[in-house]
């Protein structure tokens, strides 16, 4: 488990006896959440770190500036701007998309946009357990 949920009050009392016990935060998440959904919308899609690093490859680190930059209007000029396969892009944006970096932005008729919508991808990685988390984090919508 990343995070556990929890009250303000259960939240303090936990708080307060890992002052007077430090050992008692040793199994314990760092990350709380008032309830499941909330750190589901904060925390995106369960995504091991390592799966992460590969899909922000080099080559699709440079198709996500594209695609923050110059916002094509459809897969078909983001293939053209970036030199790649139609193909290979519908792959790639599809787990873009189930990780919560890009969106697709349905336009006239069959042709879908890609949208960046998130900002910042944080990886926090363990190296002694098992406690990695990836976090990726989208711009507050106002």
């Amino acid at each position: 488990m990343t995070y556990r949920t929890g009250t303000i009050g259960e939240f303090m009392k936990w708080t307060k006896r890992v002052v007077t016990d430090p050992a008692a935060a040793s199994d314990t998440p760092k990350r709380w959440f008032d309830n499941d959904e909330t750190a589901s919308r904060s925390l995106g899609a369960a995504v091991s770190a390592e799966a992460m690093v590969k899909l922000l490859s080099a080559d699709n680190l440079a198709l996500l500036h594209i695609i923050g930059t110059r916002r094509p209007d459809s897969m078909r000029a983001l293939a053209l701007l970036a030199h790649r396969k139609e193909s290979n892009l519908s792959r790639t944006l599809k787990k873009l998309r189930d990780v919560g970096i890009v969106e697709f932005e349905e336009r006239r008729g069959r042709t879908r946009a890609p949208r960046l919508i998130a900002r910042r991808v944080t990886l926090e990685l363990d190296l002694v357990g098992s406690g990695s988390v990836v976090s990726v984090e989208r711009p507050e919508v106002r």
